[in-house]
């Protein structure tokens, strides 16, 4: 699996740089999230984007770093911060949205070359596993193994 990701992974990186573009691939979901412009909470930035808490803060700060998001603070709640597209961010969006276009036609190029889509496959361990996550799996067959050991 991991294999497959760095395949994937480093070949979508290498597209940005070819397309002059300082930019990596784990910022997209993020940027999708507030590509219509509405100013998010890192909460909703996460669950816009599929992703854990955790990831989104990592991801938002890298981002803010490199000066593609701009922060402020909410009218409603001083306590809450609101991220958005910084002017930098807005002015990426046509190439990255290009970059995508085409991402999106080489994975339906793989999807079409294998004899099960990978996006189906992908979509199904999904689900799967938010149905019974992969620890828990773990934990049961680590128990289902120390069982029969016990067994003469």
């Amino acid at each position: 699996m991991r294999h497959l990701i760095d395949l994937l992974d480093g070949a979508v990186a290498a597209s940005y740089d070819e397309a002059g573009i300082d930019y990596r691939p784990r910022y997209t979901p993020v940027m999708r999230a507030l590509e219509s412009g509405q100013p998010r909470t890192v909460s909703q930035i996460a669950e816009a984007a599929g992703i854990t808490q955790p990831a989104a803060t990592q991801t938002v700060a890298l981002m803010l770093k490199a000066g593609l998001l701009a922060a402020s603070v909410s009218d409603k709640d001083a306590r809450q911060k609101l991220i958005s597209l910084s002017a930098e961010g807005q002015d990426l969006l046509p190439k990255l949205r290009q970059c995508w276009q085409a991402t999106r036609a080489a994975a339906d190029s793989l999807d079409r070359d294998l004899p099960y889509p990978l996006s189906e496959a992908l979509a199904q361990a999904i689900a799967a596993l938010q149905t019974q996550p992969f620890d828990e799996r773990i934990r049961k067959a680590r128990a289902a193994i120390n069982n029969k050991k016990e067994v003469p």
